[in-house]
């Protein structure tokens, strides 16, 4: 795959969470990806995550749960080899168990494999950010 097939793969991806396509993303996703959260994370308690469904369980399902509203803003993507993808966004986000609402800054390092499935998945954010807003 070229580096601008693997930006419209992950474009598309983006487009598919923002509307909640879950199907679509998970589809995306190679049947053993591995997938991490950013150290210090709350979700990275089960880093890696192995397969769509252990994501869709482990991350998706919690930041549904625990979110009034998650929302992806200001996504760039940025193509940095033939099989690494870069995308530097915000989280914009309200806890439902204290109300308190997020902005967080966050990049995506994807990693595809020749037929264009996601093959590993790496996260960073500002987690400070992230645990101040669930105290």
């Amino acid at each position: 795959m070229t580096t601008e097939q693997n930006i419209k793969i992950i474009d598309s991806l983006y487009g598919a969470f923002s509307t909640g396509d879950m199907p679509t993303v998970l589809g995306l996703m190679h049947p053993e990806i591995e997938w991490n959260e950013a150290e210090s994370n709350s979700l990275a308690d089960g880093n890696p995550y192995i397969s769509p469904n252990a994501i869709l369980e482990g991350v998706f399902a919690r930041l549904g749960a625990n979110h009034e509203y998650f929302g992806l803003k200001d996504v760039e993507i940025h193509g940095m080899n033939e099989s690494k993808v870069l995308a530097t966004l915000r989280y914009d986000a309200k806890v439902k168990a204290t109300g308190k609402t997020y902005n967080a800054q966050a990049a995506h390092l994807w990693t595809l494999n020749d037929e264009g499935k996601i093959t590993n998945f790496q996260q960073y954010v500002d987690t400070k950010k992230l645990a101040d807003s669930e105290m």
